[in-house]
């Protein structure tokens, strides 16, 4: 063998070692830094027992019943919605729910399509015998929302959208490495980009307590199995959303973005969406697709404002 292929492979070894190093490096860390934080993440809410599994919920407040549900992904959603719930819980009783994979609620292996996450988010209200509410939801939320509102549309008093998703939004029929990203957690690599990353918080709107246990428990929760279940279902749950309007009785309040660089019509999609009901309400807001981390206060005012005049919505 020539001395320079000698000297390439050397090389190519080299680089593998270090590679390897630094995987195991990562790998071991991630290990030893969830176990630490397993025992640092504080309690909230309550559990209930759905499908034998446990369900984490916050009741806060008192009044008219608002059904809080998050976007994908989101690490803990009763401290996400904390700004939005303190606002909303003056004169509300607003009930916050975290689906499994979210939060503290347990993961599950059932298949996280829309029909399944519905019945599930449902039963969770049942057993706290909440059958009259406001379903609030952000992002995602709005594709479960379709489905729920129509399945249950004798509970369910109006759907208020957080720049909610739309049916036929673009991009939404790509499909995701789930498998790298399951290895990516595993390797510890998902810690070191969330660390990297940062979790682009307000400071002066979320202390930094707050912000870290979020970012403890998205460590735990983001690229679970339960996550990517779900993730491998968007493309599907968004396909068959397609042609699907919410109830055309049901008030409609969708609270969007109204400047999206990335979606130039994604306030007509709104618009097009509150088109498709008898009572239908679009109210552009100027600030990013998580609307409630920095403009809870106009949320809030906003909604009370629309449901005065509309005593059947809270």
């Amino acid at each position: 063998m020539k001395k320079s292929a000698k000297r390439a492979l050397v090389a190519v070894a080299a680089v593998g070692a270090v590679v390897v190093l630094g995987l195991t490096t990562t790998t071991v860390v991630n290990a030893v830094a969830s176990a630490r934080e397993s025992d640092r993440v504080e309690a909230y809410g309550q559990t209930v027992t759905v499908d034998g599994r446990h369900m984490n919920v916050q009741v806060t407040g008192q009044g008219p019943d608002v059904v809080l549900l998050p976007g994908f992904g989101t690490a803990s959603p009763v401290l996400d919605f904390a700004p939005l719930v303190a606002d909303l819980s003056t004169d509300h009783r607003v009930i916050v729910v975290e689906p499994f994979g979210y939060g503290l609620s347990d993961g599950t292996d059932v298949e996280r399509t829309t029909e399944n996450i519905v019945s599930e988010v449902h039963e969770a209200l049942q057993q706290l015998d909440v059958d009259r509410y406001v379903l609030m939801g952000h992002s995602i939320a709005g594709i479960y929302g379709l489905e729920y509102t129509t399945r249950y549309r004798d509970e369910v008093t109006a759907f208020v959208g957080i720049d909610s998703s739309v049916p036929g939004q673009p991009g939404m029929d790509a499909s995701f490495p789930t498998g790298l990203l399951g290895a990516a957690k595993t390797l510890g690599l998902a810690r070191v980009v969330t660390a990297v990353a940062g979790d682009g918080l307000d400071g002066t709107v979320y202390p930094d307590e707050a912000r870290e246990q979020m970012r403890m428990i998205g460590n735990r929760t983001s690229l679970s199995s339960t996550y990517l279940d779900e993730m491998s279902h968007i493309s599907t749950n968004f396909e068959d959303a397609l042609g699907r309007t919410f109830p055309e009785d049901l008030p409609l309040l969708l609270l969007v973005v109204e400047h999206n660089e990335k979606n130039p019509d994604w306030l007509g999609l709104h618009e097009r969406q509150a088109a498709s009901v008898a009572d239908g309400t679009v109210v552009p807001l100027d600030g990013d697709h998580y609307l409630h981390h920095t403009l809870s206060p106009e949320i809030a005012e906003t909604f009370r404002g629309w449901a005065a005049t509309r005593p059947e919505a809270g």
